[in-house]
């Protein structure tokens, strides 16, 4: 008796008291959730292996039903760190002056707060996403940082006409053109840098922002990290393609783009393990939580599509976002103080502001009108207390500038997948409007392709290869029903649902 009382108090006690230890947000951008247990097929069943992540899950809660909210980039960062759906009020943008950021709240609440990023949108160009931390660095180099105007001449590594943008491959040359060992490469110089800031503050109490932009390409790992998928390949290395139907590629080079993001992952995952293995050094398993998730995934060569969207020229239009694309990957090795669950897989659908309401309770810091977020905490499921925190998972580019360039949000539950395409007049879906997603040039906003609504039954058709819309209308007209509710929880306004009401097939 004396016993269970004893065991009972030490449980409340890391319930609550070892609620404000460190915590270390991890996103890899562009990282696919099938890159974890071997998942990824480059080709002939040559499978990718992640040995740092594999080891991370081992330790860690799983969310295998976690997907982005805002799309891409840039909005999903601004989910994370407010907390928010921001796709009903937010695109691709400066983060607003106004918001109330994640950091600012940690500031607050006596945690010294460090971002170390690579990726350079959310930084470049005045966008304020460093705001709230205590320091901030940020390596450069990425895709179109304007980091380096020399040599001036570089050699593109394909035909010019297979790039999305032979300006911005030509200019990630030339940022890293003076590589020579691997710890000259982004991601390494991103976790070294991690880990330094680590080695001077651990025994503080911090909230470290580590945001890698790989495998976001283009792909350029050491040659032997690609050698290990796809040794004998000659042909073009096609590491920036253009964003859109894949067919311009011939099966080799698909084969060979599968291989070179197979290899940036992996470099990758070595250094997220440098930067695992330090924290270990350091004794912060103990009391530092870690999380480790992405923003988005990507096509390559699934549903006929490479990229995330349709790029082509000076024009821009928005693909369907699939599994490939919504789903992410969500790993939380809680602090070994807290006695949580380890090495456990949670089923329930979950989406990157819970990451934020999650950070929140760890810290302890209660929900008030300036710390209001629209996520929920992930707590009570790892404890057992709930079996789910949502019915729907709503993935979408932002809604705010109507129904352009083919804009469908993807409604995931936990059996169906329904993609929504609002009715609307052929005049409207072309109205000109300019976008600066997905790498911050303006492009103008076109449709692309034929735009209809689409619904999958993911247990019976993971792939999504059997569009069901006209056989299961009235599933399809249910979770139309629930996004439309959903809007109106965000508080969307008239203007943002409305184009919404009506979407085809369902009509």
């Amino acid at each position: 008796m004396i016993m269970t009382v004893y065991k009972s108090y030490i449980d409340f006690l890391k319930k609550f008291v070892f609620m404000d230890g460190n915590i270390v947000v991890i996103v890899s951008d562009t990282f696919r959730f099938d890159l974890l247990h071997e998942g990824f097929i480059v080709k002939n069943n040559v499978r990718v292996k992640l040995n740092s992540v594999e080891k991370l899950c081992s330790e860690s809660v799983e969310f295998n039903r976690a997907y982005h909210a805002s799309f891409p980039t840039v909005p999903n960062r601004a989910d994370l760190f407010t907390g928010t759906f921001t796709f009903t009020r937010y695109d691709w943008s400066p983060l607003p002056k106004e918001w109330v950021t994640l950091a600012m709240i940690l500031r607050k609440a006596g945690y010294t707060c460090m971002m170390v990023a690579d990726t350079p949108h959310i930084l470049k160009d005045g966008y304020n996403f460093d705001r709230g931390f205590d320091g901030w660095v940020w390596i450069r180099g990425q895709e179109n940082d304007r980091y380096r105007t020399s040599p001036a001449d570089v050699r593109l590594p394909c035909s010019p006409q297979k790039l999305r943008s032979v300006e911005t491959t030509m200019q990630h040359i030339r940022n890293n053109y003076h590589r020579k060992y691997e710890e000259d490469w982004i991601p390494a110089k991103t976790a070294m840098e991690a880990s330094r800031w680590l080695e001077e503050n651990y025994r503080g109490k911090f909230f470290l922002y580590v945001d890698f932009f790989d495998p976001h390409e283009p792909w350029d790992p050491p040659a032997w990290y690609v050698e290990i998928y796809d040794p004998c390949y000659e042909g073009e290395e096609v590491i920036y393609p253009a964003y859109g139907p894949c067919n311009y590629l011939t099966r080799d080079e698909l084969s060979h783009i599968r291989a070179m993001y197979a290899g940036e992952a992996t470099m990758v995952d070595r250094w997220i393990g440098f930067l695992l293995e330090k924290m270990n050094n350091l004794g912060l398993f103990e009391n530092t939580t870690i999380v480790f998730t992405s923003d988005h995934g990507f096509y390559l060569g699934e549903h006929g599509l490479i990229g995330k969207s349709i790029i082509m020229g000076e024009s821009h239009g928005l693909a369907p976002l699939y599994e490939e694309v919504a789903r992410i990957p969500l790993l939380v090795r809680f602090a070994d103080n807290l006695g949580l669950r380890k090495k456990v897989k949670i089923d329930a659908l979950v989406q990157t502001p819970d990451i934020t309401a999650t950070v929140l309770d760890l810290a302890g810091v209660k929900s008030s009108t300036e710390t209001s977020v629209h996520g929920k905490s992930l707590l009570p499921l790892v404890r057992g207390e709930a079996s789910s925190v949502r019915d729907i998972a709503v993935s979408t580019p932002s809604l705010i500038k109507g129904v352009r360039a083919g804009l469908r949000a993807t409604v995931t539950t936990d059996e169906w997948s329904l993609i929504l395409a609002p009715e609307t007049s052929m005049a409207e879906a072309e109205k000109i409007e300019v976008t600066f997603m997905v790498d911050g040039e303006p492009r103008r906003l076109k449709p692309m392709g034929e735009i209809t609504t689409e619904l999958y039954n993911l247990k019976s058709d993971p792939k999504q290869e059997r569009n069901l819309v006209s056989e299961e209308t009235e599933t399809a007209k249910c979770i139309h029903a629930k996004f439309i509710g959903f809007l109106s929880e965000l508080g969307a306004d008239r203007e943002t649902i409305s184009p919404w009401l009506k979407c085809r097939g369902l009509i």
